[in-house]
């Protein structure tokens, strides 16, 4: 327990970057899981059949497998997916070309699950709504943006709240591939102080804990806010 009080400004710092991590790429898989689930609902074959087959390879593949790819394969395809083009402080926060690759990886995998949670909204949406938004001269990309979208989102709510908590989880992975996240502190700490590894693991826990708490609460909030008598 003293290793963690005596770091307490390293423990923050590595969790700052749990948090980082995790907002930037809960904004981007938000924002493309949204993107292919409207190309799954819509009329367009070959948007269906590419939104398709993206949720099922990327669902079926290994997190950790993604990762690598983004950490040793993506930037000999693309010398831009090496993320050297990425330099960028915030404060004591440094974001270089691991954490950009660690991004990519979350967003692109988590988006597949995003895009579930909000199809199973969609399909909740009484099919009446879309035919009277399509009767009045609504193009598809205005029934969706309207009509179905608002109403799938507050129907997903639980879902993608369970989908955010798993991607927070998930940044743990990043401590492997070079980013000092909370995990990736804890591992450090637990080689240098061998003796306290039950209090560092205890106190690493109960700060996911706390993070994965706010989460819910702002899903319950929202889910509160948005039901419907």
């Amino acid at each position: 327990m003293n290793a963690v009080l005596d770091n307490f400004d390293l423990v923050l710092k590595a969790f700052g970057y749990t948090v980082f991590l995790f907002l930037v790429s809960a904004v981007i898989s938000l924002l493309l899981g949204t993107v292919l689930a409207a190309m799954r609902v819509g009329p367009v074959s070959v948007l269906r059949m590419f939104g398709t087959g993206y949720v099922t390879l990327v669902r079926n593949t290994p997190l950790v497998m993604i990762f690598l790819f983004f950490q040793l394969g993506a930037g000999k395809i693309f010398d831009w997916l090496r993320f050297s083009w990425v330099d960028i402080q915030i404060g004591p926060f440094d974001f270089t070309s691991f954490f950009s690759a660690a991004v990519a990886a979350l967003s692109l995998y988590t988006a597949a699950f995003i895009c579930e949670a909000i199809r199973a909204g969609v399909n909740a949406v009484p099919l009446g709504q879309a035919e009277a938004a399509r009767a009045i001269g609504l193009p598809f990309s205005g029934v969706m943006s309207q009509v179905v979208l608002p109403q799938a989102v507050r129907a997903s709510v639980p879902p993608l709240a369970s989908t955010l908590i798993a991607l927070l989880k998930n940044t743990s992975i990043a401590g492997v591939f070079g980013v000092i996240e909370a995990v990736g502190r804890m591992k450090g700490f637990t080689n240098d102080y061998a003796d306290q590894r039950w209090g560092i693991f205890i106190c690493f826990a109960l700060g996911y804990i706390i993070l994965v708490e706010l989460i819910s609460a702002v899903a319950l909030l929202l889910e509160r806010r948005w039901k419907v008598a």
